[in-house]
């Protein structure tokens, strides 16, 4: 079926908004509202993120203040370079927990190597973990076949009901839920903006791995979204690290004015090349998510503080005693749209102002 790029979804809203109160499931509503931060902040998160603030479970004084018997370990388990780092920020106490006191975080990263996602998530199942956290669908699906019976809160990209994680997004079953992050109309946008950016944008290079088997819908649904927006995509194929600088190559060689790239734990894990490279071919670059210095010229993705704040929900409703099957799984609602004007000078790009106006964040 053809897709429809829209003009304004609940994906192309460009500027954070405070999170509702009100769920998209009344499985696991939020305890806040989320302020937006100052314009020029420096984010120094490193990597997919969501899982590098769970520092924010900081851990819960009992309503008569007495202090809490049992210390539960709560395990992070991430496809990428990013599962190690936490970061608090500056509602850690959102849900009372004390890191040490209540809690403690056993965090294990397999770096981009898929293959070590079982033996890790066997140790972390082997700690004796309360819940698991876990980031990327190989990750999800290695730490399913390692217990199923400690919950996981998972945050995925795709349908979790097509690969076989859950039952159906309101009624999970089992021991997996969680968050997704439902691609085609995401990328379907980012291409809108990066088209946007660049008004004469006629050729694309796609930068994705096919070796992920969501890619290859994602790759066809652009198809079509390209088709209607009158850009030529060309593909560019990649498995390894050693791939983006041939990959790039062939960008500039079949005369590609931008650069979109599909997230998954391979191009997540060298998003930094990608930018550098990106910015070496001078080529105006939409990404999927933030890279870890925002040096990206452009990027559209789901606000990471309300993922964050959102599996932070789930696990806290897991140690309070609610199962999984019952916690229906939830999608992001805030999208944050990043521009660096440095990195558009450095290519040469004029961006419109009109962009700029929708933009969450602007890097001067």
């Amino acid at each position: 079926m053809t897709p429809v790029v829209p003009q304004e979804t609940a994906a192309s809203a460009m500027r954070t908004r405070p999170v509702s109160t009100a769920p998209h499931y009344t499985g696991c509503p939020l305890p806040l509202t989320l302020p937006s931060p100052p314009l020029g902040e420096r984010i120094k998160v490193r990597g997919l993120v969501v899982l590098l603030a769970f520092g924010l479970l900081i851990a819960p004084l009992s309503a008569d203040g007495q202090q809490a018997t049992k210390v539960r370990r709560i395990g992070v388990l991430d496809s990428t370079f990013s599962a190690s780092t936490f970061t608090p920020l500056a509602w850690v106490g959102a849900f009372g927990y004390a890191v040490g006191r209540d809690i403690t975080f056993e965090s294990r990263s397999a770096a981009g190597e898929d293959e070590r996602l079982p033996s890790l998530a066997a140790e972390l199942v082997g700690l004796g973990v309360a819940v698991l956290v876990v980031n990327g669908r190989p990750a999800v699906q290695a730490a399913r076949k390692a217990t199923g019976t400690i919950p996981i809160v998972m945050i995925v990209e795709g349908d979790p009901v097509k690969a076989g994680l859950v039952s159906s997004l309101a009624r999970p079953g089992g021991n997996i839920t969680g968050m997704t992050v439902l691609t085609a109309e995401l990328n379907q946008k980012r291409l809108q903006l990066l088209k946007e950016a660049v008004p004469r944008l006629t050729r694309v290079a796609v930068l994705w791995n096919p070796g992920d088997p969501d890619k290859a819908d994602e790759w066809e649904d652009l198809r079509a979204a390209a088709r209607l927006l009158g850009v030529q995509l060309h593909s560019l194929e990649v498995r390894r690290a050693g791939d983006f600088e041939p990959a790039l190559k062939a960008a500039v060689r079949e005369r590609a004015g931008g650069l979109l790239v599909l997230a998954d734990r391979l191009t997540v894990s060298y998003q930094d090349v990608i930018v550098d490279l990106a910015a070496a071919k001078r080529l105006p670059a939409m990404f999927p998510l933030r890279t870890f210095n925002d040096r990206a010229l452009l990027s559209y993705a789901p606000s990471r503080s309300e993922i964050t704040l959102r599996v932070a929900a789930y696990v806290d409703k897991i140690l309070k005693g609610a199962k999984p099957a019952d916690l229906p799984v939830d999608e992001p609602r805030a999208f944050e749209l990043i521009v660096n004007l440095q990195t558009a000078r450095a290519i040469g790009l004029t961006l419109p102002r009109s962009l700029l106006l929708r933009a969450y964040k602007v890097i001067e």
